[in-house]
Formats: structure tokens, sequence, C-alpha cells
């Protein structure tokens, strides 16, 4: 819901205020909109234009390299002829004009009457229509124009600042048109300002399928799938529709509509970028954000635009708008062909290992497997004690954890020694888990590794208990958190004490140090938290266990039974 406003009738003409008074040094504000500060070289004017609510489109794409000037109406209105012929006349540059908009009456008919008051007027004058909107109508020149506005404007702002004609500004605008294609889903509806109902809802767990971008909710619902399975139907449909000849290189926008967040659109764009690729397509400069919104409405578009030889310099072009800003001069100072190593472990510099040390090795990756198991199995129990005073992430950092060990794990070679396999788990914990708690076991683990031999030709009950005791060790050292800290410690230290101190077989020991473990951990529900994320909310962890002790004693009763 759009919070912030004075009064609702004025909300498009205070924000506009506040918009140029931000980007005076670049804009000036006119009747009905914003234009750019001239270019020393005059050029063909690329007018856009709209309902507000849509930001960055439109004023946010007024700028060198992109568009001359933005008509701004009120929300999801268009506006008035008499608008767009003031930012139009303020904005020629004695080259021409082009007015480009969605497809929608309301901007058909005043776009077109201003056109007429200007060409009246002697400033030739050309109209450039989107219509990229896949799910509003077969027929192509029906469509809507939602998303499909941003390569249609960028298209035309690039030609412009080339210094091409009005001819071929209004050829490429088409052309562009022709070749781009989108679909949107919406989650929820967009509320104008000072209304306490959205325009439209979507039920909880459907999606819109096909949404417009002035509250329009989709032509059909959906059950609302997964990322991946969302992915698939945006592709599937958008690919569907491809244009005529579409060559081999694409450019691909993955668009938030307001609320949906940057992170879901990155995660949305990881599944569908491969699935783009496996259909044959080199994806250039793809864009993932907000471009065309629609206030605060909760969705996602996918659109593509099918390059070729005329198309592509213009989408790569550089451009300085107020909202987006391209250039390619800082990327041509990166060396292009580095590449990232994954390797963790140098086979030549690996110890050989005993047949003793191989046998342990094979404990190691065994043990590996089996607390990744475990860890997924308590992934929700975790999550949930971490919830009272955290952020309930524990059980998926642990997951993360332990199963990025297991897979650098198996993916070890089979020469490798105990020593080397928990160097390389400790590695790939640290960097996957995140996190305090993923650090300091991943570290732990490598500080564990120092005290086993690989070329060792037999291994001692006193070699695992050293090791043990610097895993812990540097848990206190790194993190800084001592005995009824109420963190995973709580469960360790008695751990670790219990077992030098027992005396038996190693199993017996490892079973008595572990109820010990067990205990202190379920103790730790009656602590309030020194250390860590769960401090502040100290009174709210009264009554729950400490989510790392649990998990600590968990994989320690399970290392036991490998014993």
């Amino acid at each position: 819901m759009t919070k912030l406003y004075n009064d609702p009738a004025d909300f498009c003409d205070d924000q506009l205020e506040g918009f140029v008074d931000l980007y005076s040094d670049r804009l000036a504000q006119v009747p009905g909109g914003v234009i750019s500060l001239p270019p020393k070289t005059p050029q063909v004017a690329v007018i856009v234009g709209g309902g507000s609510g849509h930001y960055p489109a439109f004023a946010g794409l007024v700028g060198p390299g992109f568009a001359s000037g933005a008509v701004v109406g009120n929300i999801f209105t268009s506006p008035s002829a008499a608008h767009v012929y003031s930012v139009a006349k303020a904005a020629d540059q004695g080259k021409g004009v082009v007015l480009t908009f969605g497809n929608y009456a309301g901007d058909n008919m005043n776009f077109g009457i201003a056109a007429k008051m200007l060409q009246a007027e002697g400033i030739d004058t050309r109209i450039v229509v989107v219509t990229d909107d896949i799910a509003s109508a077969p027929e192509f020149d029906q469509r809507r124009g939602i998303a499909g506005d941003f390569t249609v404007f960028k298209a035309m702002g690039a030609a412009a600042a080339a210094g091409k004609d009005l001819d071929e500004v209004e050829r490429l605008g088409n052309l562009t048109n022709q070749r781009t294609r989108t679909l949107g889903v919406a989650f929820a509806g967009c509320t104008m300002p000072g209304a306490d109902t959205p325009l439209f809802e979507v039920k909880h767990g459907q999606m819109g399928v096909g949404l417009g971008i002035h509250g329009e909710p989709g032509i059909r619902d959906e059950a609302r799938p997964s990322a991946q399975e969302l992915g698939k139907l945006l592709v599937k449909t958008v690919l569907k529709d491809a244009p005529e000849n579409p060559g081999g290189r694409i450019g691909v926008i993955v668009n938030g509509l307001g609320t949906t967040k940057y992170e879901e659109l990155f995660l949305l764009y990881r599944t569908v970028a491969p699935m783009l690729r496996e259909a044959g397509y080199e994806i250039v400069d793809p864009e993932v954000g907000e471009l065309v919104t629609s206030l605060d409405m909760g969705g996602v578009s996918l659109t593509v635009l099918w390059l070729d030889d005329e198309l592509e310099p213009l989408w790569t072009a550089d451009a300085y708008a107020a909202a987006y800003r391209k250039q390619k001069a800082p990327l041509e100072s990166i060396d292009k062909n580095y590449e990232v190593s994954a390797a963790a472990i140098d086979e030549e510099s690996l110890v050989e290992a005993s047949p003793a040390a191989l046998d342990l090795a094979k404990r190691v990756r065994q043990a590996s497997a089996r607390v990744a198991d475990l860890m997924r199995e308590q992934e929700t129990y975790l999550g949930e004690i971490d919830s009272f005073a955290g952020d309930g992430d524990h059980g998926r950092g642990m997951v993360r954890g332990s199963e990025a060990a297991q897979t650098a794990i198996d993916g070890a070679p089979e020469k490798a020694g105990p020593a080397a396999l928990l160097r390389i788990g400790g590695r790939a914990w640290a960097m996957q888990a995140g996190g305090t708690s993923g650090v300091l076991w991943g570290a732990s683990l490598e500080a564990a590794a120092q005290k086993i031999d690989d070329a060792a030709e037999d291994f001692a009950p006193e070699d695992l208990v050293q090791a043990v005791r610097t895993f812990a060790d540097s848990m206190v050292t790194l993190g800084g958190a001592k005995l009824g800290d109420k963190t995973l410690l709580d469960a360790l230290l008695p751990f670790a004490d219990a077992l030098e101190a027992a005396d038996g077989s190693l199993s017996e020991a490892w079973a008595e140090a572990t109820q010990a473990a067990q205990k202190s951990a379920e103790e730790t529900s009656e602590l309030r938290p020194q250390k860590g994320r769960a401090r502040p909310l100290a009174e709210k962890s009264l009554g729950h266990p400490d989510p790392g002790a649990i998990s600590m004693a968990m994989i320690l009763d399970l290392l036991g039974e490998n014993l």
C-alpha cells in the first residue's frame, strides 16, 4: 500500500517536484513532465510517457542516451494532449520528435492529438506504439505495452544519441517493438494512494498470469509455483511467440512490478537464463530489476528482445538517465579471461596417505554424508527453535554447510587422507553456510585437521581426542564466547571435557561425553544469550534451547555411532 502522501489527488505532482529537485543538475520540469537538459549537438527528441506509478518508467528514463523527455500523467492515467504537446515542444531540438508509449486507448488518443498539434506548427512528429504483452491479445498490434516499453524506448534513445535522423529513429523503434515479447504474473494487486484496498486481489497461493501494469489482474489464475516452475512457464510462453527469423542473440529483462524483492528477481533469473541458453540463445547485457513497475504490485515479468545487427548496438549503448545507467568503459578495464579456481585440493600437494589413514578417510566420508542427512532431517526443527530469538535460519545454514562439506569431500581424490578431507570440508562449509556459525564450523574443522597425520601408520584414541579439543579451542578463540553464553559451546565444551576425562574405550568415552553435551544443550533453555544475534532478544530466548548447541549435540551423537 502507498502510505506516504499528503492529498492523494496531488500525489503525482508532489512526487514529480521532489524528483526534479533531486535531479535538477540534468533535468528540467515543464508543464506535464520533465525534459533532459539538451545535448550540445541537436538530435531527434524521443518523448516517452504515460501515467504515474511505473517508476523508473517514465521520468526515470530521461537522460543522455535514453529519452529526451517524459510526459507524466496521474496514477495509471494518460497524460492530456496539452501536456504531451508541452513536453515535446520543450524538448524539440529542430530534428523532429518521436512520441512513444504503451498501447492503451487514452494514450493513443492524447498522444495522437498532440502529434497533430505539433505537426501543425511544423514540427515533424512520429508515433511508435509498444505492443509487447503476449497475454493481452493474439493480434500483435492489439496488444498492450508493458515492460517492453523499456526496450523500445532504449533503442530509440540510443539511435537518437548516435545522430540518426527521424526516419531511422522511428524505423528502429518499430523494429524493436516487433522483436519484443513480454509475459508477466501478479502475486498481489496494487493500491492507489489514499485507498484502503488494492485494485484487485490474488488469492493466497495463487498468481494471476498475464497482468497489466495499470492495476489490471491477470487473464487467468493459477497455483503459484516454485521459481523453477515459474521460470519454465515464462520462458516457454515467451519463446513460443518468437518473431520470424529471430536469430540467436537476445536481450533479456526480468522485471519487478513494485514489491518483489531484488533477491527474488535474481533467483528467477538464475532459473530463466539457463533455459534460454538451452533453447539456443546467447544472452546479451541482461537487465534484472524494477524497470517498469505498477505502484506496489507484487509480480514479475519476463521480456525478450530478439537482437539483430542493427538492434544489438542500440541495446548495449551507453545511457545516463536518473534511474538507469549503462557504461561500457568501466567494464573494458576488466580482465574478462580471469577464472576463479574452484579447486580446494591440489593433488600434487597431498601427503601420501597410509593404509590406516585411508581407512579413517572412509569413515570421514561416511560421516560427512550422514551429518548432511541429519541436518536435512532436522532443518525445520532447528529453524523453529532459532526463530524465538533469532531469524530462524540456523537449520538452513547447517544444511548448506554440511551439504557443501559433503559435496567437497565426495569430490576429493581417492588418495586424500582424513586431514585433507577435513580441510576441504571445512573450507566448503565456511564458504557456503554463511553467518558466524558457518565460519566457526569451517575454520574449526580445518584446525582439527592439523592434529591428524595422513602419513601415520596407526591412529590412537588420543589422536581423536586431541583433534576434538583443537576443534573446541578454535571455536572459543574465533567466536569469543565462553561456557554459559548460550552458544554451541554449551554443548561442545562439556563434550570435550568429558571425552578427555573418561576412562574405557573410545566408543564408551564418546557415548558418555555425548550425554554430557545433550544435557548441557537442553539446559541452555534456562540461559540468557550473551553473544550473537539472539542477545538483543534475550528475554524471548528464555525457555528455549540454543539451536547451535542442539545441532552440535545432534552431530556429536551421530559421530559416536560411527565409532
